[in-house]
């Protein structure tokens, strides 16, 4: 069985108009909810292998507290381009690439790719995927390459207003 997160970023800062949109920082709220979601991670006996994020600043900031909670180094954190401002079929690239040893990972992206990959996922669908929020499935396969045909199942969604 293989256990797959996609986490949108937590809430990122609009206060610097200079900054590309690749570059915002979280903001204290998202500082702030980043931990508590990592937190609840924890308290549902999720037990991570691996943290994939998105380089912008934002994604990696909150995949750095959720690598943290779970005693993954920052430097662990799988960083790929391509995860940011990702279509759906960006994802499953790279859930196809992953090592068969991680039988749980988190994916740290954004919207609105993130929202059309997780309403492909399963019959649980959701409007808009909210900062720091966590769509969970769990999929009944041995290998991340079979992840595309395997039946995914609804595990758990979880937000900072839940």
């Amino acid at each position: 069985m293989k256990y797959l997160l996609v986490i949108r970023h937590a809430k990122s800062s609009w206060n610097n108009d200079l900054l590309a949109d690749f570059d915002r920082p979280l903001n204290e709220r998202g500082n702030h909810d980043a931990p508590i979601m990592a937190k609840r991670l924890l308290e549902k006996d999720v037990v991570l292998g691996a943290v994939i994020s998105s380089t912008a600043i934002r994604a990696f900031s909150t995949a750095v507290y959720f690598a943290k909670t779970y005693g993954i180094n920052k430097v662990d954190i799988i960083r790929l381009d391509k995860l940011y401002q990702a279509p759906p079929r960006v994802f499953y690239e790279v859930i196809e690439a992953v090592d068969d040893s991680f039988d749980c990972i988190a994916i740290v992206s954004h919207n609105p790719g993130i929202t059309e990959f997780v309403n492909e996922l399963t019959e649980t669908k959701i409007d808009d995927m909210p900062t720091c929020g966590i769509f969970a499935v769990e999929v009944p396969i041995k290998s991340w390459k079979d992840f595309a045909k395997g039946e995914k199942d609804f595990w758990f969604f979880d937000s900072p207003k839940n």
